[in-house]
């Protein structure tokens, strides 16, 4: 009878953990090959505070000097990584920044309106504004401070830069280390700021599904976040002192129960 007993309280406490699903794409098939046409890898837009750097190749060395001194940005008053020194030996960054407006200053030109814009469609319009004093005006952008943020429970969270300016939610993850055997796969949530307006979306990383989303393919700024789950929840709110009581409760009721079996 005692026998049966703790068999009873080893099924009790089986049952109790649910099983969890730490696979990516865990609903695909182990054998054979997934194939689809890629509709979803669309080119990001410039947007409010971005960093960009254009370059500007022209027949007239002395106008490409003028066009490409870059803007004096004072240290500290964005978060990027791309710094350096001036003749003055003060910190700067060589680049354009997107103000609030979605407008770059830009040499002889003035104010342009980058905001909403792909990086081609903003060369294009480089181009046309520049061969009014350009002869065969080559335009080159890119971001200076194409980051994302990786948070939660993963190994390393961090802001990251992408050099690439290309990269997707499992690329991010892997840079910060994959998620930790707590992270709820099938409830990221993406957050994303684009055109004024604020973006939340959450994302079942065990569905292979999730290659179609238009939250796969990260953008600039886009911040990660991995949820942990119930176990890890109840971990970081339970104290030494909780853990001691239930250890004595389940101590007593086992003694009682070996008794009265």
């Amino acid at each position: 009878m005692k026998l049966n007993f703790f068999y009873l309280l080893a099924l009790l406490s089986l049952a109790s953990c649910s099983p969890r699903n730490l696979a990516y794409f865990s609903n695909m098939q182990e054998q054979g090959t997934y194939e689809e046409k890629v509709l979803n890898d669309t080119e990001p837009t410039i947007q409010a505070y971005d960093l960009l750097s254009i370059t500007v190749s022209s027949l007239s060395r002395e106008a490409n000097a003028i066009f490409n001194t870059g803007e004096f940005i004072p240290a500290g008053s964005i978060n990027d990584y791309s710094m350096t020194r001036n003749a003055a030996g003060t910190l700067a960054r060589e680049g354009y920044l997107v103000n609030k407006d979605g407008f770059v200053n830009f040499p002889l030109l003035g104010k342009v309106e980058v905001a909403g814009l792909t990086k081609d469609e903003a060369t294009e319009k480089f181009t046309t504004l520049l061969r009014k004093h350009l002869k065969e005006p080559i335009v080159n952008i890119r971001y200076l401070n194409y980051k994302v943020t990786v948070v939660g429970e993963v190994n390393r969270p961090a802001t990251f830069t992408v050099p690439s300016e290309r990269i997707n939610i499992i690329e991010a993850l892997g840079m910060a280390g994959d998620m930790t055997a707590y992270g709820k796969r099938e409830n990221v949530l993406v957050l994303r700021e684009e055109a004024g307006s604020r973006k939340m979306t959450r994302l079942n990383l065990n569905d292979k599904d999730i290659l179609n989303s238009p939250y796969f393919y990260l953008q600039q700024n886009d911040v990660v976040y991995v949820e942990p789950d119930r176990m890890k929840q109840v971990q970081a709110s339970t104290n030494t002192r909780t853990i001691s009581i239930i250890a004595s409760v389940t101590s007593l009721l086992i003694v009682l129960a070996t008794r009265i079996f």
